[in-house]
């Protein structure tokens, strides 16, 4: 019994010593005191180095924590989006006014610090730079950073500022001194676009020359995206008298992506140029109505594009979302034109398409294009492709069904070899002779090639538009490399920028004209012969035509039915700099011609069954959200997580 009293006073003992430990410890909490637990004491800021990597070339070896910013220390300041901003900007900007903005940013981020205390920078500094660098922000639709609000974080003089770009004053007077100032360019972004990013940018440039552009949508993929084209005229929306009509053709086949990065770069171009005054451009948009398709196949690049470009993209993205090759969907009207050479007078244009096309499988993708070619009187026309680098032309689809590879031309094999070596000639590489090369199997072809002698398929987009319209199309391969890594696209539009601005001026070699009767009504539908190719062009609804012609003597032929033949012959110098204009008056006459006039209910009908009428309505649109995507450069602050830089938004 004593013993189990002394065990129960020795357990209450340490009880009470156990509770006094804590309670000493509760008492001198926090826990950082040492020793004795005193007051704390304050600690003053004082100047500390500068060990900021983006800001050790200031004038200045000292700053202070907390900075401007209320940062307080430097793991806060290189943790921030705003330091963040300085490390990419050289980038962003391509090099423009830096580092005179890096430094600007530091003198916030890293204010100079005398005798234990900040100097602030000088307004003046700011609002120079402001002045100068804002056109940079603008190009890449960023915002002016809040930090460098030039009345909230800068002083004035009287206040005692310094000047945070002092040591690169000698430099920049250097410069000014002796150099040209620098015209105004064109900044563009060679970046890849998701496809709401490139609604965006094509929007966007439609509103800042709305005066020569405007965007429509000539329907939508099978998964709802719109099918969207930017126009550029001098009267956008409007077709003008004796204006020709060209168009280009992105992204077919989905995981073919260069064409369509190079149309996106191609609209910013155009837009730009004409407003700082670029004569050639402005020519080119006030003679010329053109009209850019990004991405006939929307769908087809969201799933290359979700594999990244360095994947085996041969085959995965080619098809829509349907899995069909749009490029093989359109109707085989080639085959009709070799059933019909037996018989004598037969035609090669303006073909009508089969009724039992429509029983086939026909994609929302083709179908809108179809319509989209049927409505505007195109004349000249370019479909955009990877996978080689050459011009091929029609005929795609061989002449022989049992022969993939066989020279299969149109009455107009000489104007399609001037139109494909019109883009071919002004490809630095595509017009090297050099065989060891991407497209080197081409090089003694001089960079162009017959579709069907490359190699022979029936139901091609560019057959369609010769062999059912008056538009003549060209097929561009871009190169080997189907999906390009993102730093070799400034290559690629340097490479291609002269070709694509070349081939659509080719339009304004040849003829046109109008067609009028006896009282100067304008005659729709009349044809337009040459004599020695067989395919004729027919004036549009006011009585105007284009025919692009190779140079030489012609003899042109205008005819209706119910009005006379009118022949001219005509001569067209090689080095012609102008379109001809060739006119014609046809009188009415109480005997028909012998006119073999097209079958004008047969060529209208389209769709006959209303088979495809979903295709006419809106279609299943995205949601609006998801197009109110972040502008390119978001990306560079992605790690930064909930701390992003929303404060570079620019707000609408």
């Amino acid at each position: 019994m004593y013993i189990g009293y002394k065990r129960n006073k020795m357990s209450s003992l340490v009880l009470l010593l156990l509770l006094f430990s804590i309670a000493s410890v509760v008492w001198c909490y926090p826990s950082r005191c040492e020793g004795r637990c005193n007051a704390p004491v304050e600690v003053k800021p004082a100047c500390t180095d500068i060990v900021l990597g983006y800001c050790d070339d200031m004038p200045y070896t000292k700053t202070m924590y907390p900075n401007l910013l209320d940062n307080k220390n430097r793991e806060a300041v290189e943790t921030g989006p705003e330091y963040v901003l300085l490390s990419v900007l050289h980038t962003l900007l391509k090099g423009e006014c830096t580092p005179d903005l890096r430094m600007l940013g530091c003198s916030i981020l890293a204010p100079r610090c005398e005798k234990n205390k900040i100097l602030k920078p000088c307004r003046s500094s700011c609002e120079m730079l402001m002045k100068n660098c804002m056109h940079a922000f603008d190009a890449i639709e960023m915002a002016w950073p809040y930090f460098l609000d030039c009345d909230r974080f800068f002083v004035g003089e009287e206040e005692g500022c310094y000047d945070p770009l002092e040591s690169l004053r000698g430099i920049h007077e250097f410069v000014v001194d002796n150099s040209v100032p620098e015209q105004p360019s064109t900044i563009i972004q060679f970046t890849y676009h998701s496809h709401s990013q490139m609604i965006n940018v094509l929007k966007k440039t439609a509103a800042k020359c709305s005066n020569i552009s405007r965007t429509y949508s000539i329907g939508h993929s099978f998964q709802g995206k719109d099918l969207l084209v930017i126009e550029f005229s001098n009267n956008p929306g409007q077709h003008d008298l004796l204006e020709p009509e060209v168009k280009y053709v992105g992204n077919m086949h989905g995981n073919e992506v260069l064409g369509r990065e190079l149309l996106i770069y191609l609209a910013q171009y155009l837009c730009s140029e004409y407003l700082l005054g670029n004569e050639r451009i402005q020519t080119l948009i006030n003679t010329t109505r053109i009209h850019l398709l990004s991405s006939m196949n929307p769908d087809g690049y969201d799933l290359a594009a979700s594999e990244g470009p360095r994947y085996n993209g041969w085959t995965s993205g080619r098809a829509n979302g349907q899995n069909i090759d749009l490029n093989r969907n359109f109707p085989d009207l080639t085959s009709i034109v070799y059933w019909r050479q037996r018989n004598k007078g037969y035609r090669t244009d303006h073909i009508p398409i089969p009724d039992s096309y429509w029983s086939g499988k026909v994609t929302p993708e083709t179908y809108a294009v179809m319509k989209w070619i049927r409505s505007i009187p195109f004349v000249l026309s370019a479909s955009l492709h990877g996978g080689d680098l050459v011009v091929s032309y029609p005929y795609d689809f061989s002449r022989h069904p049992e022969e993939e590879r066989m020279f299969s031309p149109t009455p107009d094999e000489q104007v399609f070899k001037l139109l494909a070596k019109a883009y071919a000639d002004q490809h630095p590489v595509m017009s090297d002779k050099s065989h060891d090369r991407c497209g080197g199997a081409f090089a003694s072809k001089n960079g162009i090639v017959n579709g069907a002698l490359w190699y022979s398929f029936p139901g091609g987009m560019a057959d369609f538009n010769y062999l059912h319209t008056n538009c003549f199309e060209i097929t561009v391969e871009l190169g080997c490399d189907k999906f390009p890594s993102e730093s070799e696209l400034y290559t690629a539009w340097q490479e291609n920028k002269e070709s694509l601005l070349t081939f659509m001026e080719t339009v304004h070699r040849g003829i046109k004209g109008i067609v009028r009767d006896e009282s100067g009504k304008a005659i729709r539908g009349a044809r337009i012969s040459v004599r020695g190719i067989r395919h004729d062009v027919t004036t549009a609804k006011h009585g105007d035509y284009w025919r692009i012609l190779p140079s030489g003597v012609h003899i042109i032929t205008a005819s209706a039915r119910g009005y006379s033949k009118v022949m001219k012959k005509i001569h067209l110098p090689s080095r012609m700099t102008k379109v001809g204009r060739v006119d014609f008056t046809l009188a009415r006459v109480v005997q028909p011609n012998r006119f073999v006039s097209i079958p004008q209910d047969k060529y209208d009908r389209f769709d006959p069954y209303n088979q495809f009428d979903d295709y006419r309505r809106s279609g299943r649109r995205e949601p609006e959200e998801e197009r109110q995507e972040k502008p390119w450069w978001w990306s560079y602050f992605a790690l930064l997580g909930n701390n992003q830089p929303t404060w570079l938004l620019r707000r609408n």
